[in-house]
Protein backbone atom coordinates (compact mmCIF):
# COMPACT_ATOMS: atom_id res chain seq x y z
CA UNK A 1 0.00 0.00 0.00
CA UNK A 2 2.75 2.24 0.63
CA UNK A 3 4.48 2.03 -2.52
CA UNK A 4 1.16 2.77 -4.57
CA UNK A 5 0.53 5.86 -1.87
CA UNK A 6 3.60 7.34 -3.24
CA UNK A 7 3.12 6.79 -6.49
CA UNK A 8 -0.52 8.75 -6.40
CA UNK A 9 1.60 11.54 -4.66
CA UNK A 10 4.37 11.59 -7.09
CA UNK A 11 1.57 11.88 -9.61
CA UNK A 12 -0.28 14.73 -7.95
CA UNK A 13 3.02 16.29 -7.96
CA UNK A 14 3.91 15.99 -11.32
CA UNK A 15 0.18 17.28 -12.52
CA UNK A 16 0.07 20.36 -10.57
CA UNK A 17 3.91 21.60 -11.64
CA UNK A 18 2.66 20.79 -15.36
CA UNK A 19 -0.17 22.82 -14.54
CA UNK A 20 2.05 25.56 -13.25
CA UNK A 21 4.34 25.42 -16.13
CA UNK A 22 1.59 25.77 -18.27
CA UNK A 23 -0.01 28.96 -16.24
CA UNK A 24 3.76 30.09 -16.43
CA UNK A 25 4.35 29.87 -20.51
CA UNK A 26 3.78 33.83 -20.37
CA UNK A 27 4.80 36.72 -19.16
CA UNK A 28 1.45 39.08 -18.86
CA UNK A 29 -2.12 38.76 -20.21
CA UNK A 30 -4.77 41.49 -20.80
CA UNK A 31 -7.26 41.93 -23.65
CA UNK A 32 -7.56 43.80 -27.15
CA UNK A 33 -8.66 46.82 -27.65
CA UNK A 34 -9.11 49.22 -30.85
CA UNK A 35 -10.07 52.41 -31.66
CA UNK A 36 -13.43 53.54 -31.16
CA UNK A 37 -15.15 56.34 -32.42
CA UNK A 38 -19.15 57.24 -31.59
CA UNK A 39 -20.02 59.77 -34.59
CA UNK A 40 -22.57 62.37 -33.94
CA UNK A 41 -24.62 64.64 -36.15
CA UNK A 42 -22.58 67.77 -36.91
CA UNK A 43 -26.13 69.36 -37.96
CA UNK A 44 -29.78 69.57 -36.90
CA UNK A 45 -32.80 67.62 -38.76
CA UNK A 46 -34.17 65.32 -40.11
CA UNK A 47 -31.56 62.32 -41.48
CA UNK A 48 -32.46 62.33 -45.46
CA UNK A 49 -30.18 59.02 -45.61
CA UNK A 50 -27.65 56.57 -43.45
CA UNK A 51 -26.24 53.89 -45.36
CA UNK A 52 -24.62 51.90 -43.11
CA UNK A 53 -25.08 48.41 -41.55
CA UNK A 54 -23.37 46.98 -38.55
CA UNK A 55 -20.05 45.11 -39.58
CA UNK A 56 -19.24 47.09 -42.47
CA UNK A 57 -16.25 48.15 -43.85
CA UNK A 58 -15.82 52.11 -43.94
CA UNK A 59 -13.04 54.47 -45.85
CA UNK A 60 -11.68 57.18 -43.95
CA UNK A 61 -13.99 60.37 -45.01
CA UNK A 62 -16.12 58.02 -46.61
CA UNK A 63 -19.99 59.93 -47.09
CA UNK A 64 -22.38 57.59 -45.60
CA UNK A 65 -25.62 59.70 -44.88
CA UNK A 66 -27.24 63.30 -45.25
CA UNK A 67 -29.06 65.66 -42.60
CA UNK A 68 -31.47 67.73 -44.48
CA UNK A 69 -29.97 71.12 -46.22
CA UNK A 70 -33.19 72.72 -47.71
CA UNK A 71 -33.33 75.39 -45.89
CA UNK A 72 -29.64 76.17 -45.35
CA UNK A 73 -29.39 75.60 -49.50
CA UNK A 74 -32.39 78.22 -49.80
CA UNK A 75 -30.35 80.97 -47.26
CA UNK A 76 -27.27 80.36 -49.42
CA UNK A 77 -28.98 81.11 -52.03
CA UNK A 78 -30.29 84.18 -50.79
CA UNK A 79 -27.00 85.52 -49.76
CA UNK A 80 -25.31 84.82 -53.08
CA UNK A 81 -28.36 87.04 -54.98
CA UNK A 82 -27.49 90.00 -52.19
CA UNK A 83 -23.99 90.02 -52.87
CA UNK A 84 -24.77 90.11 -56.83
CA UNK A 85 -26.72 93.11 -55.71
CA UNK A 86 -24.22 94.90 -53.62
CA UNK A 87 -21.43 94.51 -56.14
CA UNK A 88 -24.01 96.07 -59.13
CA UNK A 89 -23.72 99.03 -56.84
CA UNK A 90 -19.64 99.41 -57.24
CA UNK A 91 -18.80 102.44 -58.35
CA UNK A 92 -16.45 102.81 -61.45
CA UNK A 93 -14.31 105.59 -60.34
CA UNK A 94 -12.53 105.59 -63.43
CA UNK A 95 -15.58 106.15 -65.61
CA UNK A 96 -17.76 108.73 -63.38
CA UNK A 97 -14.49 110.64 -62.94
CA UNK A 98 -13.56 111.20 -66.78
CA UNK A 99 -15.65 114.21 -67.69
CA UNK A 100 -13.91 116.24 -65.07
CA UNK A 101 -10.51 114.67 -65.79
CA UNK A 102 -11.05 115.62 -69.70
CA UNK A 103 -12.20 118.86 -68.43
CA UNK A 104 -8.19 119.90 -67.14
CA UNK A 105 -6.59 118.27 -70.21
CA UNK A 106 -8.66 120.54 -72.05
CA UNK A 107 -7.86 123.67 -69.36
CA UNK A 108 -4.19 122.33 -69.56
CA UNK A 109 -3.91 123.27 -73.75
CA UNK A 110 -5.69 126.01 -73.17
CA UNK A 111 -2.91 127.08 -70.50
CA UNK A 112 0.02 126.54 -72.94
CA UNK A 113 -1.88 128.60 -76.08
CA UNK A 114 -2.46 131.26 -73.72
CA UNK A 115 1.11 130.93 -72.49
CA UNK A 116 2.51 131.38 -76.42
CA UNK A 117 0.47 134.24 -77.10
CA UNK A 118 1.63 136.00 -73.70
CA UNK A 119 5.27 135.82 -74.84
CA UNK A 120 3.94 136.90 -78.45
CA UNK A 121 2.08 140.01 -76.37
CA UNK A 122 -1.18 138.65 -78.09
CA UNK A 123 -2.46 137.68 -74.40
CA UNK A 124 -3.06 138.92 -71.23
CA UNK A 125 -1.84 137.93 -68.11
CA UNK A 126 -4.99 137.93 -66.40
CA UNK A 127 -6.33 135.05 -68.80
CA UNK A 128 -3.57 133.02 -67.76
CA UNK A 129 -4.67 133.82 -64.57
CA UNK A 130 -8.27 132.92 -65.22
CA UNK A 131 -7.32 129.39 -67.04
CA UNK A 132 -4.94 128.59 -63.74
CA UNK A 133 -8.14 129.72 -61.20
CA UNK A 134 -10.54 126.71 -62.89
CA UNK A 135 -7.77 124.25 -63.13
CA UNK A 136 -7.83 125.04 -59.62
CA UNK A 137 -11.29 124.23 -58.89
CA UNK A 138 -11.66 121.63 -61.43
CA UNK A 139 -8.49 119.35 -59.54
CA UNK A 140 -10.31 119.79 -56.18
CA UNK A 141 -13.86 118.52 -57.64
CA UNK A 142 -11.68 115.48 -59.18
CA UNK A 143 -10.04 115.12 -55.47
CA UNK A 144 -13.19 115.39 -54.03
CA UNK A 145 -15.22 113.21 -56.43
CA UNK A 146 -12.56 110.28 -56.04
CA UNK A 147 -12.54 110.84 -51.84
CA UNK A 148 -16.31 110.29 -52.50
CA UNK A 149 -16.61 107.43 -54.60
CA UNK A 150 -13.58 105.54 -53.55
CA UNK A 151 -15.37 105.66 -49.85
CA UNK A 152 -18.46 104.16 -51.48
CA UNK A 153 -16.39 101.48 -53.28
CA UNK A 154 -14.99 100.15 -49.56
CA UNK A 155 -18.14 100.38 -48.30
CA UNK A 156 -19.80 98.32 -50.96
CA UNK A 157 -16.52 96.04 -50.85
CA UNK A 158 -16.71 95.26 -47.08
CA UNK A 159 -20.74 94.33 -46.89
CA UNK A 160 -19.79 91.76 -49.98
CA UNK A 161 -17.13 90.96 -47.96
CA UNK A 162 -18.92 90.10 -44.95
CA UNK A 163 -21.70 88.36 -47.18
CA UNK A 164 -18.55 86.23 -48.68
CA UNK A 165 -17.96 85.09 -44.83
CA UNK A 166 -22.01 84.22 -44.40
CA UNK A 167 -22.13 82.18 -47.53
CA UNK A 168 -18.73 79.76 -46.18
CA UNK A 169 -20.20 79.75 -42.50
CA UNK A 170 -23.28 78.49 -44.75
CA UNK A 171 -21.15 76.18 -46.77
CA UNK A 172 -19.25 74.92 -43.65
CA UNK A 173 -22.59 73.48 -42.36
CA UNK A 174 -23.47 72.02 -45.28
CA UNK A 175 -20.94 69.90 -45.40
CA UNK A 176 -21.49 69.27 -42.03
CA UNK A 177 -24.82 68.36 -42.70
CA UNK A 178 -22.43 65.07 -44.70
CA UNK A 179 -22.40 62.23 -42.47
CA UNK A 180 -18.78 60.91 -43.57
CA UNK A 181 -16.53 58.22 -41.77
CA UNK A 182 -13.86 59.99 -39.66
CA UNK A 183 -11.52 56.80 -40.14
CA UNK A 184 -11.11 53.40 -41.87
CA UNK A 185 -12.69 50.85 -40.11
CA UNK A 186 -15.96 49.01 -39.19
CA UNK A 187 -19.48 50.01 -37.79
CA UNK A 188 -20.09 48.33 -34.58
CA UNK A 189 -23.01 50.05 -33.95
CA UNK A 190 -25.84 52.08 -35.54
CA UNK A 191 -27.93 54.38 -33.15
CA UNK A 192 -30.16 56.22 -35.81
CA UNK A 193 -32.39 55.30 -38.64
CA UNK A 194 -33.14 57.29 -41.82
CA UNK A 195 -36.81 59.69 -41.00
CA UNK A 196 -35.39 60.45 -37.22
CA UNK A 197 -34.75 63.97 -35.93
CA UNK A 198 -30.92 64.58 -35.22
CA UNK A 199 -29.76 67.28 -33.20
CA UNK A 200 -25.92 68.29 -33.30
CA UNK A 201 -24.67 65.78 -31.30
CA UNK A 202 -26.78 63.42 -31.48
CA UNK A 203 -24.98 59.70 -31.54
CA UNK A 204 -25.37 57.82 -35.36
CA UNK A 205 -23.24 55.02 -35.43
CA UNK A 206 -19.72 54.15 -33.53
CA UNK A 207 -16.98 52.83 -35.86
CA UNK A 208 -13.47 51.12 -34.58
CA UNK A 209 -10.06 50.18 -36.47
CA UNK A 210 -10.09 46.95 -36.07
CA UNK A 211 -7.12 46.38 -38.62
CA UNK A 212 -4.84 47.64 -35.70
CA UNK A 213 -5.59 46.05 -32.26
CA UNK A 214 -4.36 47.52 -29.59
CA UNK A 215 -3.51 44.63 -26.34
CA UNK A 216 -3.28 46.14 -22.81
CA UNK A 217 -1.34 44.61 -20.45
CA UNK A 218 0.07 44.86 -16.86
CA UNK A 219 3.62 43.84 -15.82
CA UNK A 220 5.21 43.92 -12.95
CA UNK A 221 8.25 46.72 -11.76
CA UNK A 222 10.86 43.98 -11.97
CA UNK A 223 9.59 43.07 -16.07
CA UNK A 224 9.53 46.52 -16.40
CA UNK A 225 13.47 46.81 -16.40
CA UNK A 226 13.89 44.60 -19.17
CA UNK A 227 11.11 46.05 -21.65
CA UNK A 228 11.23 49.64 -23.47
CA UNK A 229 9.58 51.31 -26.62
CA UNK A 230 9.25 49.54 -29.76
CA UNK A 231 10.03 46.02 -28.22
CA UNK A 232 8.98 43.44 -30.36
CA UNK A 233 7.51 40.59 -28.45
CA UNK A 234 5.39 37.81 -28.90
CA UNK A 235 1.33 37.31 -28.51
CA UNK A 236 -0.93 34.40 -28.02
CA UNK A 237 -4.87 33.85 -28.83
CA UNK A 238 -6.47 30.82 -28.12
CA UNK A 239 -7.94 29.41 -31.29
CA UNK A 240 -10.79 28.22 -29.49
CA UNK A 241 -10.10 24.33 -29.43
CA UNK A 242 -10.12 22.66 -26.46
CA UNK A 243 -6.27 21.74 -26.32
CA UNK A 244 -5.26 25.07 -24.44
CA UNK A 245 -1.61 24.34 -25.61
CA UNK A 246 -2.83 25.54 -29.36
CA UNK A 247 -1.97 29.24 -29.52
CA UNK A 248 -1.71 31.84 -32.52
CA UNK A 249 0.90 33.75 -32.28
CA UNK A 250 1.40 37.16 -33.29
CA UNK A 251 4.45 39.88 -33.51
CA UNK A 252 3.32 43.01 -31.51
CA UNK A 253 4.71 46.29 -30.89
CA UNK A 254 5.34 47.77 -27.71
CA UNK A 255 3.59 51.30 -27.88
CA UNK A 256 3.26 52.71 -25.11
CA UNK A 257 4.06 52.05 -21.49
CA UNK A 258 2.63 53.78 -18.25
CA UNK A 259 4.90 56.52 -16.43
CA UNK A 260 2.75 55.58 -12.92
CA UNK A 261 2.18 52.41 -11.24
CA UNK A 262 -1.54 50.99 -10.00
CA UNK A 263 -2.51 48.13 -7.68
CA UNK A 264 -3.20 45.03 -10.10
CA UNK A 265 -6.77 45.21 -11.93
CA UNK A 266 -9.42 42.16 -10.54
CA UNK A 267 -9.48 40.78 -14.01
CA UNK A 268 -5.60 40.56 -14.81
CA UNK A 269 -3.36 38.26 -14.05
CA UNK A 270 0.49 38.50 -13.62
CA UNK A 271 3.34 36.15 -13.77
CA UNK A 272 3.91 37.05 -10.15
CA UNK A 273 0.47 37.49 -9.02
CA UNK A 274 1.58 38.36 -5.22
CA UNK A 275 2.59 41.79 -7.15
CA UNK A 276 0.12 44.40 -5.56
CA UNK A 277 1.37 47.29 -7.92
CA UNK A 278 1.55 47.15 -11.81
CA UNK A 279 2.31 49.13 -14.47
CA UNK A 280 -0.42 49.40 -17.96
CA UNK A 281 1.71 48.78 -21.35
CA UNK A 282 0.09 48.41 -24.77
CA UNK A 283 0.96 46.40 -27.32
CA UNK A 284 -0.06 47.16 -30.94
CA UNK A 285 -1.22 44.54 -33.22
CA UNK A 286 -1.66 43.62 -36.46
CA UNK A 287 -5.14 41.92 -37.15
CA UNK A 288 -5.84 39.50 -39.61
CA UNK A 289 -9.43 39.06 -38.83
CA UNK A 290 -9.16 36.47 -36.44
CA UNK A 291 -8.87 39.29 -33.12
CA UNK A 292 -11.78 40.73 -31.86
CA UNK A 293 -12.46 43.55 -29.03
CA UNK A 294 -12.32 42.26 -25.74
CA UNK A 295 -10.72 38.84 -26.52
CA UNK A 296 -8.29 37.60 -24.28
CA UNK A 297 -4.56 37.52 -24.88
CA UNK A 298 -0.92 37.02 -23.69
CA UNK A 299 2.38 37.83 -24.32
CA UNK A 300 5.85 36.28 -24.34
CA UNK A 301 9.16 39.15 -24.10
CA UNK A 302 11.48 37.72 -26.57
Amino acid sequence: MKPKFLFYIGLGILLFSSCTNKDGDYDASGSFEATEIIVSSEASGKIKYLTIMEGQQLEKSEPVGLIDTTQLYLQKMNLLSNVKGVRAQQPNITAQTASIKEQINTMEREKQRVTNLIKANAATQKQLDDINGQMEVLQKQLSASESTLQKSSQNITAQSSAMDIQIEQIEDRLQKSIIRSPIKGTVLNKYAEEGELANMGTPLFKIADINNMTLRVYVTNDQLSSIKLNDKIQVYVDQGTEDSDNKKMYEGVVTWISDKSEFTPKTIQTKNERANLVYAMKVSVKNDGYLKIGMYGEVKFN
